[in-house]
């Protein structure tokens, strides 16, 4: 809840407030013992006193990145965004340098392109001195209009990223703004109308009014002033030949921010190609494994159906095994039996025999073996041999 935007704050260039901080940053503020402590329940009227109490400026120190108090308060405004009328107080406030370098760094975050060069131009006449804590936790010196030149001309402040604004020339060209105006020239000014004052009235304490009137067109006094007219027309000329340089660098920058831009499509298309074709290889990988798999169970079936065939069939030899044993063993238990009816035969057997053996057709010689045979047959006697 202390870390919420104020409900009744606008949209700042179409995003959060807060969010014109990096959420590193902002989340590294949010921890901190000073936002804590010092910073919660803050308004526009008692954030005057605790900027009032800073003693110095800066981004992040040390090496877990802390953030100093003046980057808090800037949080801390960004939150409840303080009107526009007590911002430009900030600014014009005299007493207190870091007071005014909080309203215009606030200014340089949220304002408008015009305003951040109307309010914040003329404080490059301030030139008092500022504590600036670096990034290694030393402290360094520096300056409100250097501090200024930072935030209209940088990209980066105080670990912030700047707001893009237009060029100064650019408003000019459109008729935004004036033409930038130095506040040296005035003093320049004064100090030759007061040379030419004075070397007029030396003139006439000096000399007559003849040589006074051909001192006036002497060539050494048309020269300075030509030479005087000449530096105006030269300061004039640097400005003309700053503002197109300006107008160069800018149109460069915008050169590479395009090329850029260029590079990082094609490295997006190409990290979206390589992301393409390393889903279409899972793809493959995956039908390969699917394909695999359905191989091996192909090949596990097949087994299987070899080894329930292989069973069968020797589940058939077995029976037909236990078949014959059974039938020799039956045989074998009926064997007594044929033992004892064939004691009883074997008279009958000999009978049989001595009747072949009288039959005649066990004789040696076929032909008489035939004959007694047919012999037999018909009822006779066989022949004697």
């Amino acid at each position: 809840m202390a870390n919420r935007t104020d409900p009744a704050a606008k949209s700042i260039r179409g995003t959060n407030p807060q969010n014109l901080v990096e959420k590193i940053l902002r989340s590294k503020i949010y921890q901190n013992t000073y936002w804590k402590e010092q910073c919660f329940g803050l308004t526009a009227e008692t954030l005057v006193d605790k900027a009032m109490e800073l003693d110095h400026l800066g981004g992040t120190f040390g090496g877990n990145r802390k953030p100093t108090p003046f980057m808090c308060l800037v949080m801390k405004m960004l939150q409840i965004q303080p009107e526009k009328d007590i911002v430009v107080e900030f600014i014009k406030n005299e007493d207190y340098k870091y007071v005014r370098v909080l309203g215009a760094f606030y200014l340089r975050l949220t304002g408008t392109d015009i305003d951040v060069y109307r309010y914040l131009e003329p404080l490059y006449n301030d030139y008092r001195k500022l504590r600036r804590k670096s990034p290694d936790g030393q402290f360094s010196l520096t300056h409100v209009d250097e501090v200024i030149d930072e935030l209209l001309t940088k990209d980066y402040s105080c670990d912030i990223a700047m707001p893009r604004i237009k060029k100064r020339w650019t408003l000019e060209s459109i008729g935004s703004l004036d033409p930038r105006k130095s506040a040296l020239e005035d003093d320049f000014e004064e100090e030759e109308e007061k040379e030419e004052e004075e070397e007029h009235n030396a003139e006439l304490e000096n000399g007559t009014h003849e040589k006074d009137y051909y001192r006036e067109r002497s060539p050494t006094r048309e020269r300075d002033r030509d030479r005087k007219r000449d530096s105006h027309r030269y300061r004039d000329r640097d400005y003309e030949r700053d503002r197109d340089y300006d107008r160069e660098r800018g149109r460069g920058r915008d050169r590479d921010r395009e090329r850029d831009r260029d590079r990082d499509r094609d490295r997006e298309r190409d990290r979206h190609r390589l992301r393409d074709e390393k889903d279409h290889g899972r793809e493959r990988e995956k039908i390969r494994e699917w394909e695999g798999r359905e191989r091996d169970r192909r090949d596990r079936d097949r087994g299987r159906r070899r080894s329930h065939s292989r069973s069968r069939s020797r589940s058939r030899d077995r029976k037909d095994r236990d078949g014959e044993h059974r039938k020799r063993h039956a045989r074998s238990s009926a064997s007594p039996k044929r033992h004892e009816n064939g004691t009883e035969n074997e008279p009958r057997k000999k009978k049989e025999k001595k009747e072949k053996k009288d039959d005649g057709t066990d004789h040696p010689d076929p032909e008489i073996a035939e004959a007694n045979r047919i012999r037999a047959s018909l009822g006779l006697k066989p022949l004697r041999p």
